[in-house]
């Protein structure tokens, strides 16, 4: 009997990684369509098809899935998405920006706000928050593609504001009209980063106990549980004892 139960929490979690994945891909193909509808189909000539195309690799999506996403852009029933950015308050005081891509404005705005009020926390109107943040270009390189110093080096020369760099790799951060520009310069050195993108980024973070920050982090999980939402930023930290806690 303990086999058989054994057997059976395996194939959920399988199950649940399978729905996952497919949530991800879907995400992934959704950015894929709608960079390479508002520019050239061409990863080499948007820098934002390229982007998509280089997270969706980096997540194992199936070449052929990519390739029907961006043909899915020129397609005579290619869906009209729409880029909304919601802000919001969670418990605590935490800022929260929300990045959505839509087609129905009116049911992801009621599902964002719905989730808000669900665990203790507030949808506030565009720009209530993210004056909170700096909105930046962030390029990822493995940590073997180049040494500290070398990265550091090679990223400040190419107009980069800083590098971020540790065990899991190099973050390096420009300004948003630097990273195209950057991120080329940096992929002639070291090859194709793992991930390049505008971010939302906290200027400061608030330090949470652990009560709070389970309410905090149940929000960013509906947030980002979500099909219609891409990306969730928040300013806030958290005990590795309660992300130990909540990961078990």
């Amino acid at each position: 009997m303990a086999g058989h139960s054994q057997f059976k929490n395996i194939m959920h979690k399988k199950g649940k990684q399978d729905a996952i994945r497919s949530k991800l891909f879907s995400k992934l193909a959704r950015e894929i369509t709608v960079a390479a509808k508002l520019g050239l189909p061409d990863p080499n000539m948007n820098a934002r098809l390229r982007a998509a195309v280089i997270a969706a690799r980096v997540e194992n999506m199936p070449k052929d899935n990519i390739e029907r996403a961006i043909k899915k852009a020129s397609g005579a029933d290619a869906e009209n998405y729409d880029e909304v950015r919601y802000e919001g308050y969670a418990s605590g005081g935490v800022a929260v920006i929300v990045e959505a891509l839509t087609d129905n404005r009116n049911r992801t705005a009621g599902e964002i706000r719905s989730y808000f009020t669900k665990v203790g926390g507030a949808l506030a109107e565009t720009g209530a928050v993210s004056f909170m943040f700096d909105h930046i270009g962030r390029i990822e390189f493995p940590a073997k593609a180049a040494s500290e110093d070398v990265m550091l080096e090679a990223a400040i020369e190419a107009g980069a504001e800083d590098v971020l760099s540790s065990e899991e790799g190099h973050e390096v951060l420009t300004s948003l009209e630097m990273l195209r520009e950057v991120a080329q310069a940096l992929e002639a050195k070291f090859g194709e980063p793992t991930r390049a993108s505008l971010i939302w980024k906290p200027q400061n973070a608030i330090s949470l106990d652990d009560e709070t920050g389970e309410k905090v982090l149940r929000l960013i999980g509906l947030l980002e549980d979500n099909d219609d939402v891409q990306n969730v930023y928040a300013n806030y930290e958290v005990s590795d004892a309660l992300l130990a806690k909540l990961e078990a």
